[in-house]
């Protein structure tokens, strides 16, 4: 019989106590119990329930009192999370030891997936565009009371990229096209995740790792990138989020990285282990193994669902030939089981039967909040908005301004992204409802046109004051857009709406950036994303100027296609061996997408090649506003100190969103100033503050460094940095220079 090795990591071999395990015969001898260190009891058979013990030692203990089999049960989603279960799509293992709990892994980014009666929290990218580390804790602190009480222990989120391309599927799952301000976010969700509910705790997994760009061909794509750009692009919201938080959990993704699947690539030991400071265990996406030994030596610790790859057979094949050694087993059940214990699920059980409505009044509360703090007002000409008491004629025009659906669409469609994984919202809080409360307390009136027939909208925007045209475009997991134009002629809406009326605001409810071909026609345009259950009451409060918009973009909104960062076929969407975009009848061949771009992503693509956006990266205006001064930098052995003076120069009470942008020396080869800090303040009309940030180079986003490939390691270039402050990426009217020591 097979005996667990574990491992020491690096430590003294732990030696159970004699009186508390004793194997003799095969029977293990116990006293009747034990006591914790502050008193509190354990079955004196389950020494690993000790608490006061490190979860690393409780994990060693456990894995020490049980046989092979029971410990390959680890490094499988099922059979790791139902221990008294020992059948799973036809592989048997015996029952797991007692003492280990049931656990139950929902996806969630941005809610509790697959559930009822859970908060419809807005996307992701919604969050992201509220730049407010708060929100996103809260959030996570909200999400993890409910999946606990739904039965649900472990949240497969929240998710980082590097927004690539504004056409990925799940550009509304993800936070945006910055590292830094990514990073950070899912590291302050995370840590609401794993923190914000001692006795109800969760535990968070971080995905996908690692250059996941795109939905098209996901499980047969290459993602073809060098070193610095894999370390500087797409490792660095990972290794942000890693050292704000860390996770319990990292997924790796599905496609391969320069020709080997990400979850049998070395890249898991050597960038995510090593480099990154992630001390977790791995997990696989849905059916995203594709080896027994090549993914347990590349650091993959968990098969996610039943086992395919990870089955005892298969594992003890490997074994048996030498493939793998005992010892890259032990190491990964040990990763598994410190991470369940260290995140509290084997002291904290599940509910033995999950609750009903478990979405609370805070929740909503928190969703509005998010909605409001996260919409963005792109656009404002004449002080359309706020509504004034002179609207007294009020036009709503677009199917997603109403619960009841026109050919398919209503508010529901865009309560959060589409496809496969999407969560439920059925009865959301439409915007006709709550603009039409709301208008009634003005004694405005309000009529409605769902936009099938643009003419018909026309003439109901013409007898308005102001016509609010809603906009939308569908997209999630599963697949990628096409085009970035609005679905169901939404253009063509806006424009005969704008034509008719030239008071006219448009409401974007997108999932990502669009094209606008109408912008110089309509008046208004405020983006809310994807807004969740909560949408109509947030946009009518912004709309009448109730609440400030306060959001900022997380990602550039370009012109045109042609002004994205993928120029050719063979940046996006990839081209197979014959030159072709499209895969045939057939075809099992890989799709060979070329990140060629390098460095040059996001906002730092448009600045590098002098290509004006249609909306910068950081972009959002406010009912009120802001200006800078008084600029000062001082280089420090750490890094660099700024600040810097804002202003309310406004009429009314607003949140302001500074940004601090770096433009490293020339020999650094970097294509553009990059982002370092950013900080909220909420001021009065006429108030001041001086803000302070600490830019330090040994941060986890190595704001002052570049990865030298012939070190292999982050350097600080010399020469001159310039340090600039604002309100954009494209809006920076402070400038110092400086050269660090």
């Amino acid at each position: 019989m097979y005996r667990s090795r574990v491992p020491d990591l690096g430590r003294a071999r732990l030696l159970l106590p004699v009186a508390v395990f004793a194997l003799c015969g095969g029977l293990l001898q116990t006293p009747a119990a034990s006591a914790h260190a502050d008193g509190k009891p354990y079955p004196a058979e389950c020494p690993w329930m000790n608490t006061a013990k490190s979860a690393g030692d409780r994990a060693r203990i456990l894995l020490q009192a049980g046989t092979l089999d029971q410990e390959l049960r680890w490094l499988v989603e099922q059979p790791a999370n139902q221990p008294a279960t020992t059948t799973f799509g036809g592989t048997t293992y015996p029952a797991q030891l007692p003492c280990t709990p049931n656990v139950t892994y929902t996806d969630g980014p941005d809610t509790v997936r697959g559930s009822s009666g859970v908060t419809a929290f807005p996307a992701q990218i919604g969050l992201a565009a509220t730049w407010n580390t708060d929100l996103a804790y809260a959030k996570g602190k909200a999400q993890g009371d409910e999946a606990f009480r739904k039965g649900k222990n472990v949240v497969l989120g929240p998710g980082v990229s590097s927004g690539r391309t504004p056409l990925a599927g799940r550009t509304p799952e993800y936070l945006g096209e910055d590292s830094l301000l990514g990073g950070t976010l899912a590291a302050a969700q995370t840590n609401g995740l794993q923190k914000g509910n001692p006795d109800r705790p969760t535990m968070a997994v971080l995905k996908h790792y690692v250059a996941n760009e795109q939905e098209l061909d996901r499980l047969a794509s290459s993602s073809n990138l060098d070193e610095r750009t894999q370390h500087e692009v797409y490792d660095l919201p990972f290794e942000v989020a890693i050292d704000g938080s860390s996770p319990g959990g990292v997924m790796c993704s599905y496609n391969q990285i320069n020709g080997t699947y990400a979850c049998e690539n070395p890249l898991l030991t050597d960038n995510l282990r090593k480099q990154l400071g992630f001390d977790g265990y791995v997990v696989s996406d849905f059916f995203a193994v594709h080896s027994t030994s090549a993914s347990l030596k590349a650091g993959l610790d968990q098969e996610l669902n039943r086992p395919l790859y990870y089955t005892p057979d298969k594992l003890k094949a490997a074994l048996n030939a030498g493939e793998i050694s005992r010892k890259q087993i032990d190491e990964a059940a040990y990763r598994v089981v410190k991470a369940y214990i260290k995140a509290g699920l084997f002291d904290h059980p599940l509910p033995a039967t999950p609750e009903g409505d478990v979405s609370t009044a805070a929740h909503k509360q928190l969703a509005r909040k998010i909605v409001t703090d996260g919409s963005v007002l792109l656009k404002n000409q004449d002080d359309i908005l706020p509504l004034s008491a002179k609207a007294r004629k009020i036009a709503v025009i677009g199917p997603t301004a109403s619960n009841t659906a026109t050919n398919g669409v209503s508010a529901s469609t865009v309560c959060g992204m589409s496809g496969f994984g999407a969560g439920l919202c059925t009865n959301p809080v439409a915007p006709l409802d709550a603009i039409t409360e709301r208008a009634a307390r003005t004694g405005a009136t309000v009529t409605y046109n769902n936009g099938a027939d643009p003419a018909a909208a026309a003439a109901a925007a013409a007898d308005a004051d102001v016509a609010i045209v809603f906009g939308y475009s569908k997209m999630g997991e599963g697949s990628d857009r096409t085009n970035l134009n609005l679905d169901g002629n939404g253009d063509a809406l806006i424009s005969a709406v704008a034509a008719a009326n030239h008071n006219t605001v448009a409401v974007l409810e997108t999932g990502s950036a669009v094209l606008m071909p109408w912008q110089n026609d309509v008046k208004g345009i405020l983006e809310a994303w994807y807004p969740g259950e909560q949408q109509g009451t947030a946009i009518a409060r912004l709309l009448w100027g109730d609440d400030n918009p306060s959001g900022r973009l997380p990602m550039t909104f370009p012109k045109s296609l042609a002004d994205l960062p993928t120029q050719t076929d063979e940046q996006y969407p990839g081209v197979f061996a014959d030159g072709s975009t499209t895969r045939t009848a057939g075809d099992t061949s890989i799709r060979q997408v070329n990140y060629s771009e390098g460095l040059a992503v996001g906002y730092k693509w448009y600045q590098a090649k002098n290509i004006a956006p249609l909306y910068a990266f950081g972009h959002g205006l406010s009912y009120t506003s802001f200006s800078y001064r008084d600029l000062t930098v001082q280089a420090t052995k750490q890094g660099l100190q700024v600040s810097y003076e804002v202003t309310n120069t406004g009429r009314r009470t607003g949140t302001d969103t500074g940004q601090v942008y770096v433009t490293l020396p020339k020999s650094a080869g970097e294509p553009s100033k990059r982002l370092v800090a950013f900080k909220q303040v909420e001021l009065r009309p006429g108030q001041h503050k001086q803000i302070k940030v600490t830019v330090t180079r040994s941060a986890a986003d190595h704001p002052l460094s570049v990865w030298d490939t012939r070190k292999g390691a982050w350097a600080t270039p010399s020469g001159t940095f310039t340090v600039e402050t604002g309100s954009s990426s494209a809006d920076l009217p402070l400038k110092k220079t400086i050269t660090l020591p």
